[in-house]
């Protein structure tokens, strides 16, 4: 948990930094940014590895077929880094781009969610094939 705060801290330091270097040169302030979201998602990582050993776990309790929880998985780590990404496109002035990156963020999620949606169907066809 102490690793939570030293980022915490670091990250509210940059954010008074970009604020004073930004003034004169927006390109540090923004490489300040990027800096400390780098940072705070290698922190989380650390913190999410027990979690993803547990959803490991569920998953083969749950016997679920073909890695669906990994494509869940790595739908929500798009949404984070798209998310983020636009955020910091938008600092530097250019939120067209982060709305861009967001859009494609939601198309690739979209694209990793077929075998989703087809395992779905399959099971609406068992269903309906037993009524």
């Amino acid at each position: 948990m102490g690793a939570f705060w030293k980022v915490a801290a670091a990250i509210l330091v940059t954010v008074v930094l970009g604020l004073a270097v930004g003034k004169q040169e927006k390109d540090i302030a923004v490489l300040l940014t990027m800096a400390a979201c780098c940072m705070a998602g290698v922190a989380a990582v650390s913190y999410l590895e027990p979690v993803l050993d547990l959803l490991w776990e569920l998953e083969a309790l749950g016997q679920l077929q073909g890695g669906m929880l990994g494509i869940l998985l790595k739908a929500v780590g798009i949404t984070l880094v798209a998310e983020t990404a636009g955020m910091i496109c938008t600092d530097a002035g250019n939120g067209s781009m982060g709305k861009m990156l967001q859009m494609l963020g939601s198309a690739v999620i979209l694209y990793l969610s077929i075998p989703i949606f087809q395992a779905f169907l399959t099971l609406i066809r068992e269903i309906l094939g037993e009524l």
